[in-house]
C-alpha cells in the first residue's frame, strides 16, 4: 500500500423487467387496471404520445421558465458559477534515471491534467503557452514567467517523479504564482509501487489534494467508483469502473439479471436486485469478502434498493401484498416498515442525502409515473411532477435538488424524448441538461454535487455517460457492450 507525506503548506487566499427500460419500460403498470389503458411497451411509440400530447402540452404551461433564469440559479446552486482558478499544471520532472521514468510519467502526467479537467472548477492553460523548462522543484519556478501572458496562471501544479527499484517516489507541490512571497499551497510526498496503476491512484490522491484546497473544501471524485450494469459478459451483471471510465471489471457472477446496483455509504457493501429461481430479490455483495453475503429474502418483486445516507437503513420496493409499495429495513434486512400504501405502483425510492430525514420515489398512483417526495415515517408527501413520465430520481448531496429522467412532451428536447432534469425541491424549478441525445435515463450524483453520471442511447446503444451539474461537458465511459443504471460511489 503507497502512502503520503504531507509537506508544511501555505494558506489560499481564495417488476421483474420493468426496472430494465430498454426492453419494456412501463409494464410496472401491468399490475393496475387504470394503467393498463395506459401501458406502452416502448419509450417513443408515437400513437400513445399524440393521444396526450395535447393535455400534456396544456399542464406544461406552469413549469415554463426561461433559459436564462434556468441557467442563473442553476449555476449558482451547483457552486459552477463562479470564476474559475486559472491552472497551469506543469509535466513532472523525471528525479531518477530508471527505464521505468518514462512510461510511469506519462501515465501520472495524462492522469493528472484529465483529473483536473474534468473537475469543473478551473480553467486548464494549454500547455502551448508554459515557458520552456521543466519544473521539477521550487527552485525551478520562475513567477512572472507562469503569472503573466501568455500563461497568465493564478495557480500552478508541478513536482518529480522518480523510480528506484520496485518503488516510485513522487513529490508535488501547488503554487500561488501571484504570491511569491508565500506561494505554498500544497506540497506532498507519495510513495507507492512502480506500477502503472499505483502511478494513476498517486495522481488521483494530489489531484483530489488540489480540488479539496481550491473547490471550497469538497474532496474531489478522482479516487471515486462508478457501479452499473453490463450485458458484456452474455448476462446483465454489476460492474464496477473509476470515476473517468478506466479500470472496468464485473463483480458480481450469478449468470441471471442483476440490477440496480446501490454502494452503501462507507464504499463495503453493493445492494442490488436479482432474478433469482424464488423470484426478484434483494441481494448483498460484500466488496471486502469479494462475495454475496445473506440478507433475508422478502416475498413478492422486490427491487430498487437505496442506501440511507448513514449506511443504517435499506428503503425498497416490494409487491409483497400485491402491489408494489415503498419499504424501510435495517442494514441488516431486518425491521421492515411498510411506507406508503395507495393503489398504483410505489418504485425507485432515494434518500435526501443531506438529512436523511426524507425520500423521493416514483409513483402511478396518479395513472402516469410522477416524482413525489414524503417523510421517511411515510407522512407528508408532495408531488414534485405532474406530466408526462418522471422517473429515476437521485438526491444532491446538498438535499436541494433532484434529477431524474422526464418525457415531457415539450420544450427543446425530441418530441417524446427522455431527457434528464434537475429541479429545486423546495421550489419546483427545473431546468433541463440534456438534450436532443437519444434516451437519457438513470441520472446518479458524484458525491461532489458537481457532477452527474447517467445512462444514454445517443451513441447507437446504452452506454453511460458523465456531465457537469449544469448539463456541459459530457463524455461517454463505457463502450462495450449495453451498460446501464450507473450509481456513483461515496468514497
Amino acid at each position: 500500500m503507497g502512502r503520503s507525506v504531507e509537506f508544511k503548506a501555505g494558506k489560499v487566499s481564495s417488476a421483474k423487467q420493468y426496472l430494465y427500460r430498454n426492453q419494456c419500460r412501463y409494464t410496472i403498470y401491468k399490475n393496475s387496471e387504470q394503467s393498463k389503458r395506459m401501458t406502452v411497451s416502448r419509450l417513443g411509440q408515437s400513437g400513445f404520445f399524440r393521444a396526450i400530447s395535447a393535455a400534456l402540452l396544456a399542464s406544461a404551461l406552469f413549469l415554463l421558465i426561461s433559459p436564462l433564469a434556468a441557467q442563473d440559479w442553476i449555476r449558482t446552486g451547483t457552486g459552477l458559477g463562479v470564476e474559475k482558478v486559472r491552472i497551469a499544471t506543469a509535466d513532472f520532472k523525471p528525479s531518477t534515471a530508471d527505464a521505468k521514468n518514462p512510461g510511469l510519467l506519462k501515465v501520472f502526467n495524462d492522469t493528472l491534467w484529465s483529473d483536473l479537467d474534468n473537475a469543473g472548477i478551473f480553467d486548464l492553460v494549454s500547455k502551448s503557452f508554459y515557458p520552456l523548462g521543466q519544473v521539477g522543484a521550487p527552485a525551478d519556478v520562475k513567477f512572472e514567467a507562469w503569472s503573466n501572458p501568455p500563461v497568465t496562471a493564478s495557480m500552478l501544479a508541478f513536482g518529480n517523479l522518480g523510480v528506484s527499484g520496485n518503488n516510485v517516489t513522487v513529490q508535488g507541490w501547488l503554487y500561488d504564482v501571484k504570491n511569491p512571497v508565500q506561494p505554498q499551497v500544497l506540497g506532498k510526498q507519495y510513495q507507492d509501487a512502480a506500477t502503472s496503476d499505483a502511478v494513476r491512484v498517486i495522481a488521483h490522491k494530489f489531484a483530489d489534494e488540489i480540488i479539496f484546497r481550491l473547490g471550497g473544501g469538497i474532496p474531489g471524485i478522482a479516487e471515486t467508483k462508478i457501479y452499473f450494469v453490463s450485458s458484456r459478459s452474455g448476462h446483465k451483471e454489476i460492474w464496477a469502473m473509476d470515476y473517468d471510465g478506466a479500470n472496468q471489471h464485473q463483480i458480481t457472477h450469478s449468470g441471471s439479471i442483476s440490477l440496480s446496483p446501490r454502494v452503501s455509504p462507507d464504499g463495503s457493501r453493493i445492494a442490488y436486485s436479482s432474478l433469482t429461481k424464488s423470484g426478484w430479490e434483494i441481494m448483498m455483495y460484500s466488496l471486502d469478502l469479494g462475495r454475496n453475503v445473506a440478507f433475508p429474502r422478502h416475498s413478492g418483486t422486490n427491487l430498487s434498493p437505496a442506501w440511507s445516507p448513514d449506511g443504517t437503513r435499506l428503503a425498497f420496493s416490494s409487491s409483497r401484498t400485491g402491489d408494489p409499495e415503498i419499504y424501510v429495513v435495517d442494514a441488516s434486512g431486518t425491521g421492515l416498515k411498510r411506507l406508503t400504501n395507495f393503489k398504483g405502483p410505489d418504485v425507485s425510492p432515494v434518500w435526501n442525502q443531506k438529512t436523511g430525514a426524507q425520500l423521493a420515489w416514483v409513483s402511478g398512483r396518479t395513472g402516469l409515473p410522477q416524482i413525489f417526495t414524503m417523510d421517511t415515517d411515510g407522512v407528508n408527501v408532495q408531488r414534485m411532477t405532474d406530466q408526462g413520465y418522471a422517473v429515476s430520481p437521485s438526491w444532491s448531496p446538498n438535499g436541494q435538488y433532484l434529477v431524474f429522467s422526464w418525457v415531457r412532451h415539450y420544450g427543446p428536447g425530441a418530441p417524446g424524448g427522455a431527457d434528464i432534469y434537475m429541479m429545486d425541491v423546495a421550489s419546483k424549478q427545473w431546468v433541463q441538461l440534456t438534450h436532443d441525445a437519444g434516451r437519457n435515463d438513470f441520472p446518479w450524483w458524484a458525491p461532489d454535487g458537481r457532477h452527474i453520471v447517467f445512462q444514454s442511447s445517443r451513441s447507437g446503444s446504452e452506454q453511460i455517460w458523465t456531465m457537469l451539474a449544469d448539463g456541459s461537458n459530457q463524455k461517454q465511459l463505457t463502450t462495450a457492450g449495453k451498460n446501464f443504471e450507473p450509481n456513483w460511489s461515496s468514497k
